[in-house]
């Protein structure tokens, strides 16, 4: 199955996974110890995340280091750029919405 940087980030457990890895290079166990779902499932997310090269994952001893490529959220970023104006004219135009009800109520207040 070919997998993609949207399916990778798609979830909230494999997101606090990639915020993880942004900070430090962390061990599989390192992870897993950071979450309250099983081994096997950070196994998958991590595998997930590998498939979509969005991390990559170095054998050391018996260790495996895994480490964040961010280049490959490039996609998802640029995608959710484009939103970004939409979302501050909306986010304002509501500010403004409350901004004019706060004074019509104080005005209603002092009448």
């Amino acid at each position: 199955m070919r997998r993609d940087v949207f399916q990778a980030i798609a979830d909230p457990v494999r997101r606090d996974i990639i915020e993880l890895l942004a900070q430090e290079t962390l061990t599989v166990n390192s992870i897993a110890e950071k979450f309250e779902v099983s081994r096997p499932a950070i196994s998958k997310h991590l595998k997930i995340l590998k498939e979509c090269e969005i991390i990559r994952i170095e054998q050391q001893g018996r260790q495996r280091f895994c480490m964040i490529q961010p280049k490959k959220l490039i996609p998802a970023f640029l995608w959710i750029d484009q939103y970004k104006q939409l979302w501050e004219d909306r986010l304002d135009n509501f500010e403004n919405y409350l901004h004019e009800l706060q004074s019509k109520n104080n005005k209603d207040e002092l009448s």
